[in-house]
């Protein structure tokens, strides 16, 4: 076999540490199924401008460490209203050990109440295979929506229960949908079908 990418489903190393993005993505995925990153393995620094070269950085180191396919996320959200910010620092916001609800407040503060409080969450999503040459497959998605001024909800992560998604015009934050309501409209749920896609793609037209 010459690529990794066999005919039937395969493992995939995921290049991120982040729990979250590995229980939504290993959902997604099926029945593809994600191996995580040896300790050992150092990922690279962030310093992409844009969410698809942090996403295709990382995909390659892990794939280069491994010699298996690997699999980067980098994702984020963008508002309107400071012009495009957090973005790719939507991690690290509040700080480089900054918790997901130290990003939250600080994202509520600095976008006004009667502001433009329109945002967008972004997902890129980075396919390396160590056996072909050239860069990652890239599959990258948005949802849009608004912010809330308050936070509501238990579930999902990061600045969920603040953001309010257009396609669900209910009022409720992506924290108060169920994991699958979330899934069907997510920026990660969407870049992760254009993947699977490819995936199945691939597997039928052999090694």
């Amino acid at each position: 076999m010459t690529t990794a990418f066999g005919p039937v489903p395969f493992a995939l190393v995921l290049a991120s540490r982040n729990a979250h993005k590995a229980r939504e993505l290993e959902t997604l995925l099926a029945p593809w199924t994600l191996e995580p990153l040896a300790a050992e393995v150092e990922l690279p620094p962030e310093t992409g401008e844009t969410f698809a070269e942090n996403a295709a950085v990382k995909a390659l180191a892990a794939a280069r460490a491994t010699g298996r396919p690997a699999l980067a996320d980098d994702s984020g959200i963008e508002a309107a209203a400071l012009g495009g910010a957090p973005g790719v620092r939507s991690a690290r916001f509040a700080g480089e050990h900054a918790t997901d609800e130290d990003n939250l407040t600080k994202l509520l503060r600095a976008v006004p109440p009667g502001g433009d409080r329109r945002v967008a969450y972004v997902c890129a999503l980075a396919l390396a295979d160590p056996a072909e040459e050239g860069p990652p497959q890239l599959f990258e998605a948005r949802c849009e929506g608004t912010l809330a001024e308050h936070p509501r909800g238990d579930g999902g992560f990061g600045y969920d229960p603040a953001f309010l998604p257009a396609d669900l015009p209910d009022g409720r934050t992506m924290a108060e949908l169920s994991p699958e309501e979330k899934d069907a409209i997510s920026h990660r749920g969407r870049a992760a079908r254009a993947l699977a896609a490819r995936l199945r793609q691939r597997a039928g037209s052999g090694p």
